[in-house]
């Protein structure tokens, strides 16, 4: 834990502001940056990216957090860590934020931070990632939203190199880098404006998402898988960076897919600009690699929740405590006075002078009833025991509900209707529940009404798995449960001869995902013809079928359109 806190340390904004290239008053880390990474680098390195990406935000970004690039004092290379690290993180830019365009003469691994925004998206949208905004759940009452001059919630769309998403994730960085909740989740556009739009990518490669270790500590050595860890894969390399940034949809399979060979090509690049070494027993990439879990090195709990043992202490049986758990909850062990908040929040007391709680209102304690004086041995009858009084019947604490998340039995094919139910997930005290799903792309579903998940299987060439979790919350308490979808590819059907577009003598060609795609192809698939959508809608056209197959993907509509 204490490793933890020193990694994630930040520098005060004053300092963070006063930064610029070549000032003798930059913080060390900085300084380490710029002889490896020069004006020229950056140029040369993301010559397409957004003009809000500039040299001297990237130093601000690095400076906000002193363990980047920072000095070892244990006899680790400084400098060797800072170039992977700087290397690692450029390589996932150029998949994240990049513009995928091999025509173009500078080369994809180059093409990083071309954009500021998400995609199809502007200020000003409403409806964007805002789904957990609800002040009727905790995540909404933790990091409450923003709203516009019409009362509608602000949009919570990826922003910045990381492309940050959703307010749960624009509040924490906030706090982060302010201090406050509130300062990003009212103005989130400052994620894309300023020198934030490249510390929301520190800030990711450096806070650790239990169970999943931070990429800084995978780098420089403090992350050492267990037993545990090894049996599913996980080891040091660039590998597991890919599981920690986007696994659920990138990892596991059998043979590594179109994203994670991206990321692997344009790490091999950088290493060699940055002249950092690449063993070749490291671990490029993540097939076959399982998904972090509760059992492995990096499942450091860093959440508080409430302790519902029972204390012999109290009048009532209340621990009035908080323990540390590994899920996500409200209070955070790395916010000081969130173990108070804590306890005050489940137990209804006001903490006073220090970690102690004291009840309010304090109960009244059960009377003890004096006892009788024992009689002389005499030989008249023993006298009848005094009765106890019977005492009053304690509270009974509130439960934590039990999640139970079912599905196929056995794999499914591509084409098939899936539904994943959580409808037999029950709460010991009846409370009403809220379902929330992670499905593998790391979005999150949430609602009462939430109680089942149904989507089409992808269309496959070869078998893969996908993980969803659901996590029930009764408000205070939750409980989570995963499950594992196999696809399998289906049998090939016959070929069914393409319709002939009318007017026109020539047939159109057949989508596949194997064909490269670009605004304003035309294509006919399942017996109907698209058209790829102009830039920049039209760059999704050849990316994830599973949402962009025309006419089929969950979200075809945003890359095509059907002539």
């Amino acid at each position: 834990m204490q490793k933890v806190k020193e990694s994630i340390r930040t520098a005060s904004n004053d300092i963070v502001e006063q930064i610029a290239a070549g000032r003798s008053t930059n913080p060390e880390n900085v300084k380490r940056v710029e002889k490896i990474i020069t004006p020229e680098a950056w140029n040369y390195l993301f010559p397409l990216r957004a003009p809000e990406y500039t040299y001297e935000n990237f130093l601000k970004a690095i400076g906000k957090f002193p363990a980047v690039c920072g000095t070892y004092s244990d006899g680790r290379d400084s400098d060797a860590i800072c170039r992977k690290g700087l290397a690692t993180m450029f390589a996932h830019f150029a998949q994240e934020t990049g513009g995928h365009e091999s025509w173009k003469p500078e080369a994809e691994w180059r093409q990083g931070l071309v954009w500021l925004r998400e995609m199809g998206w502007k200020e000003g949208d409403p409806g964007g990632y805002n789904g957990e905004c609800n002040p009727e759940v905790w995540q909404g009452q933790t990091w409450p939203c923003g709203k516009d001059k019409n009362g509608q919630f602000l949009s919570y769309f990826g922003r910045g190199a990381k492309q940050l998403s959703y307010n749960y994730n624009y509040g924490p960085f906030s706090e982060a880098m302010f201090g406050d909740v509130r300062t990003l989740l009212d103005k989130p556009e400052l994620v894309a404006d300023t020198w934030l739009n490249l510390a929301s990518a520190v800030f990711f490669y450096v806070y650790p998402q239990p169970p999943k270790p931070s990429m800084l500590h995978v780098i420089d050595g403090t992350w050492q898988p267990n037993a545990h860890d090894k049996e599913n894969g996980l080891v040091p390399g660039f590998g597991v960076t890919i599981q920690i940034i986007n696994g659920g949809v990138e990892c596991g399979g059998p043979t590594e897919i179109a994203q994670s060979l991206n990321r692997i090509a344009y790490y091999q690049e950088q290493t060699k600009y940055l002249k950092v070494p690449v063993p070749g027993s490291e671990v490029l990439g993540c097939k076959n690699m399982k998904q972090f879990d509760a059992g492995g090195a990096g499942a450091l709990p860093i959440y508080w929740e409430q302790d519902w043992g029972w204390s012999p202490d109290t009048p009532d049986g209340s621990t009035y405590a908080c323990q540390l758990v590994g899920y996500q909850t409200p209070f955070t062990a790395f916010k000081e006075g969130d173990y108070r908040k804590c306890v005050e929040h489940f137990f209804n007391v006001k903490v006073v002078g220090g970690d102690e709680p004291t009840p309010t209102p304090t109960p009244t304690p059960t009377p003890t009833p004096t006892p009788e004086p024992t009689p002389e041995p005499t030989p008249t009858p023993t006298p009848e025991p005094t009765p106890t009084p019977t005492p009053e019947p304690e509270p009974v604490p509130n439960a934590a509900p039990v999640a139970v998340l079912t599905g196929p039995t056995g794999p499914v094919t591509s084409g098939a209707h899936v539904v994943l139910n959580g409808a037999n997930s029950s709460d010991p005290d009846g409370d009403k529940l809220t379902y929330s799903w992670i499905i593998p792309d790391g979005q999150t579903i949430t609602g009462e009404d939430k109680q089942s998940l149904s989507f089409v299987a992808p269309e496959l060439t070869e078998g893969k798995q996908y993980q969803f979790t659901l996590t029930v919350t009764d408000g205070k308490l939750s409980s989570a449960a995963e499950y594992t979808l196999t696809v399998m590819p289906a049998a090939k059907p016959a070929p069914v001869p393409e319709p002939t577009p009318s007017g026109d003598t020539n047939q159109y060609p057949a989508w596949s995902a194997k064909k490269t795609w670009k605004p304003g192809d035309i294509a006919t698939n399942r017996g109907k013809t698209y058209q790829c959508r102009p830039f920049p809608n039209g760059a999704w056209c050849n990316v994830a079928p599973a949402y962009y197959e025309p006419g089929k993907g969950l979200a075809w509509q945003d890359a095509w359109t059907l002539k």
